[in-house]
């Protein structure tokens, strides 16, 4: 089953986008700042969200990872 259509997948997908995106920006801040607008411009987006909410953004992936280890 695709992520499109399981809500835990989608969420899981979301939150390792925002880590990534964040990540990258931490190493290359040029590359992904280039790009504020447009379609490239989601990336920027997900990369001020994980640095501006990254406690909750943390606290959501070790809840998605326990869910993931025992619930699933």
């Amino acid at each position: 089953m695709s992520a499109l259509f399981n809500f835990q997948s989608l969420l899981s997908v979301i939150l390792l986008m925002i880590c990534t995106c964040a990540y990258l920006r931490s190493l290359f801040p040029s590359i992904i700042d280039r790009n504020k607008t447009g379609l490239l411009g989601i990336f920027w987006k997900l990369a001020r969200i994980g640095e501006r909410k990254s406690p909750y953004v943390a606290f959501a992936c070790v809840i998605m990872a326990a869910s993931l280890l025992f619930w699933t």
